[in-house]
């Protein structure tokens, strides 16, 4: 009896809550005419969701991640991704409750991964680098991003990701939003007869408001997303031809839409994608990464020695933005494409940057503050005012620069550990679902990756979503590969 008394007194506040807050909304709505009012209610229903099935949330959050616009306040001084920013917040005060009631909610076997020990020593550099950042306010906001991005994309996933019909789940729940998106922009471009120009405009439907942050974050998204459908089709072998023929049909639409963004990034990205595949078919995925550093660090010296990067300088004349992709790849070869030769003004004010202070950095979130004293006047390009606040355009770079050695270092232990796990987890399991799994997952991180190599994207939500969620994914199928593992032993060890 008072159970029941006490769940109506329960499921009349409830109501009369949600009532008072439907009622403020519409209130709020038609005094100011603003929409956020309306939006209102949807994150209040989300919240209660949250407190009452917190993983149901967890898949509506990984919906509106691709889903999310990037919206522009108080005169383009101030943007937040809507709706998946407010859910991430949500999520990490979930979190904190969480783990406040149970500090040992996180599983031992979590903590002993490789892969989440070199996440955690780059979280407790970062820590170091914004106490001796030379923009405190800036990297202690940085600091805190990263810490509910972490908390998201590393340590919920634990009890998210737990049987095949999640790891599914989640595929459709990411592509249905990118497609979508995808197609609006496609329609939206096709207007301006596929210009090359025009794909940020496509991009953007109005100054304010944006599917995406710009062509290359859409770009990255949709060639780390593509593997994805390469690695789901073998397993839909035996299944409905209509599903066959439906993913087919996807495959084929991301490829134009990838063409039709006009980066270059993640064609060479899809590139790598398949090296790593073929790396770890035939064991050798270890080789990849020592074998990419080695000749960046050749590079790197050989441009040093004698200041032989001079020679490269961008003639200021015939440095400019081409009429359409063509143009632009050869003029890349050329060393006449305007953002090409502004990545190396950048690369080279980086480099002279961080001799200076190569152990903490200046701080995250501090490059745009000091670069230009560094920068060699002779690659200056027209576009050096650099107005949109960019960095360097090379996330190692950015490592170094705004978080020292230390920092850079763990990053590219990160990307070796990675490749050598995902081998190991992948010839560990028998099971043929979870090795296209692996390799669906190992493939998307290293697109990621190589888009990240001339870019700065694991700040951005959609981009740093993906390749957080990658990391976590592959420690969750490294330990159920050696669960399954040990399963099959003792079989073999009792018949």
């Amino acid at each position: 009896m008072w159970q029941e008394l006490e769940y109506n007194i329960y499921n009349k506040w409830f109501i009369g809550i949600s009532i008072a807050v439907l009622f403020a909304c519409i209130t709020a709505f038609s005094l100011t005419g603003s929409y956020m009012y309306i939006a209102a209610p949807c994150a209040y229903i989300f919240l209660v969701l949250l407190g009452i099935n917190w993983k149901t949330a967890y898949w509506i959050f990984l919906f509106c991640i691709p889903a999310s616009v990037q919206l522009s306040f108080a005169g383009d001084t101030l943007s937040a991704s809507l709706p998946d920013e407010p859910m991430i917040w949500m999520f990490f005060l979930l979190f904190v409750i969480m783990w406040a009631k149970n500090p040992r909610i996180i599983p031992e076997w979590w903590w002993r991964s490789p892969l989440v020990t070199i996440v955690g020593l780059q979280f407790l550099w970062l820590i170091v680098a914004v106490m001796f950042s030379l923009e405190f306010f800036f990297s202690v906001k940085f600091l805190i991003a990263k810490s509910w991005y972490l908390v998201c994309f590393m340590i919920l996933p634990i009890w998210v990701f737990t049987e095949k019909k999640d790891f599914k789940r989640a595929l459709i729940l990411l592509l249905i939003p990118v497609i979508v998106t995808a197609t609006v922009i496609l329609v939206r471009h096709s207007a301006h007869n596929f210009d090359f120009r025009a794909i940020e405009n496509a991009i953007k439907v109005d100054p304010n408001f944006g599917l995406y942050y710009n062509h290359v974050d859409y770009s990255t998204v949709l060639s780390m997303l593509f593997p994805l459908l390469c690695f789901a089709y073998p397993l839909t072998k035996g299944k409905s031809i209509l599903l066959r023929i439906l993913l087919i049909l996807i495959i084929l639409f991301f490829l134009p839409a990838i063409y039709f963004t006009y980066a270059r990034a993640p064609i060479i990205a899809l590139v790598f994608a398949l090296v790593i595949y073929l790396a770890i078919r035939v064991k050798l995925v270890n080789l990849i990464m020592p074998v990419f550093y080695g000749i960046f660090i050749i590079v790197v010296i050989y441009m040093v020695r004698d200041n032989k990067y001079i020679d490269f300088r961008p003639d200021y004349q015939h440095t400019y933005m081409h009429k359409n992709y063509v143009d632009h790849i050869i003029a890349t070869f050329r060393g006449q494409d305007m953002s090409s030769m502004e990545r190396l003004y950048r690369w080279v004010a980086g480099a002279r940057m961080s001799v200076d202070r190569p152990i903490t950095g200046y701080g995250p979130h501090a490059f745009y503050f000091y670069y230009k004293p560094y920068a060699v006047s002779s690659f200056r390009t027209y576009v050096s005012r650099n107005l949109e606040h960019s960095t360097t355009h090379n996330y190692f770079l950015l490592m170094l620069v705004e978080q020292g050695w230390p920092a850079m270092i763990l990053y590219g232990a990160l990307i070796y550990a990675f490749f050598s796990i995902a081998q190991k987890t992948y010839y560990r399991f028998k099971d043929k679902y979870y090795k296209q799994v692996t390799l669906a997952v190992t493939t998307l991180f290293a697109a990621g990756f190589i888009n990240n190599f001339f870019s700065e994207l694991l700040e951005t939500h959609k981009v740093g979503s993906l390749f957080y969620l990658a990391i976590a994914i592959l420690v969750i199928l490294d330990k159920k590969s050696k669960d399954m593992a040990k399963e099959q032993e003792t079989q073999v060890i009792v018949a």
